[in-house]
C-alpha cells in the first residue's frame, strides 16, 4: 500500500471514530484534556502499526488501544491539583444527591472502562471483554458492580442502565 493511499485511509477512519473514541476515553479518565491526549496517542500508536492491523479487526484493535491508554492514564496521572489560593477553611458540600460525573468518581477505573465500552460505545458483553482483554464473567461481574455503585450515588437511575 503506497503512503498516500495509508493516510487518507487512516484519515478517513480516524474522522469517523474520533468523537465516539474520546467520549469512551472521558468515561475512564473523567478529563476531557486527558481523553483528548489519551485517544491522540491511541491513534499515533495505531498509525505506526496501520499497515500490520487486519481490517476486520481494526475496529477492536483501536477501541482497545484507546481504552488501555485511558486506563494507564488513570494509573499515571499527577494526583496535586494547583490552584492560586488555598481555601480559608474547608469547604463542606451540603448532603445533596452526586451528579453522573460524580458517581462514575467513585467506580475504579477498570469498572469506568467496562461502563464506557458498554453504555457509551455500546459494545456488548463479548465485545468489552476482547477490548480489555477480560473473561465475559468479569466483563458482566463489573457490569453488576458498576450500575450497583452507580445506582447507590444516582437514586434516580433507571432500568436502561440494567446489565
Amino acid at each position: 500500500m503506497q503512503r498516500g493511499d495509508r493516510d487518507a485511509e487512516f484519515t478517513e477512519f480516524y474522522g469517523a471514530r474520533v468523537a465516539a473514541l474520546r467520549r469512551v476515553a472521558y468515561v475512564v479518565t473523567r478529563d476531557w484534556y486527558a481523553a483528548e491526549d489519551v485517544t491522540q496517542r491511541a491513534f499515533v500508536k495505531v498509525y505506526r502499526a496501520w499497515p500490520r492491523i487486519r481490517p476486520d479487526g481494526l475496529e477492536a484493535y483501536v477501541r482497545r488501544a484507546v481504552v488501555n491508554e485511558a486506563l494507564s492514564w488513570t494509573t499515571r496521572r499527577p494526583r496535586d491539583v494547583v490552584a492560586e489560593h488555598l481555601p480559608e477553611r474547608a469547604v463542606v458540600e451540603p448532603e445533596t444527591p452526586l451528579d453522573l460525573e460524580a458517581a462514575l468518581a467513585t467506580l475504579p477505573a477498570q469498572q469506568r472502562a467496562v461502563v464506557a465500552l458498554r453504555f457509551v460505545d455500546d459494545r456488548s458483553v463479548a465485545e468489552t471483554a476482547v477490548a480489555l482483554g477480560l473473561a465475559e464473567g468479569t466483563v458482566k461481574s463489573h457490569t453488576a458492580k458498576a450500575i450497583a455503585t452507580l445506582r447507590r450515588h444516582l437514586p434516580t437511575l433507571t432500568e436502561p442502565w440494567s446489565p
